[in-house]
């Protein structure tokens, strides 16, 4: 039996992807607690992943933040793909830590509102082109 000091990992990715998300729209934590009718700091266990989500709280969470259930699942540990051993699976933790930080959603945010798609090549361009030369420093 795990103890109350060690998160189930599964917890502490859904409640990583439900601050993703909440931070993705701009929602504070009270926000979100108001909308479900809980407390920020309840809303803070979940996203630590040291107080699980019930069945019927997780949808309720999944239609304010206008998202499917399985959003809050995508790229768990021990999903079928991870069980298969596909190399992509670990890669892409590294999106929702980007996206998880100030910087990551700024960019994101920022990106998603350029309407030319070819500015937007060029910006992925130029992203490409600085860290090839960080990487040769």
């Amino acid at each position: 039996m795990a103890s109350k000091k060690s998160p189930n990992p599964i917890d502490v990715h859904v409640g990583s992807r439900v601050r993703l998300r909440r931070m993705m729209l701009g929602m504070s934590q009270e926000k979100l607690g108001e909308a479900l009718g809980i407390t920020f700091q309840q809303i803070q266990k979940y996203e630590k992943g040291t107080n699980r989500v019930g069945a019927s709280r997780l949808q309720h969470i999944a239609t304010v933040l206008k998202v499917p259930v399985s959003f809050f699942f995508e790229d768990a540990p021990g999903t079928p793909e991870e069980a298969a051993g596909f190399a992509e699976t670990p890669s892409h933790s590294y999106v929702v830590d980007f996206l998880s930080s100030t910087e990551g959603l700024s960019l994101n945010k920022s990106f998603v509102r350029i309407k030319d798609a070819r500015v937007r090549r060029r910006i992925v361009d130029l992203v490409q082109t600085l860290a090839a030369e960080d990487g040769e420093a």
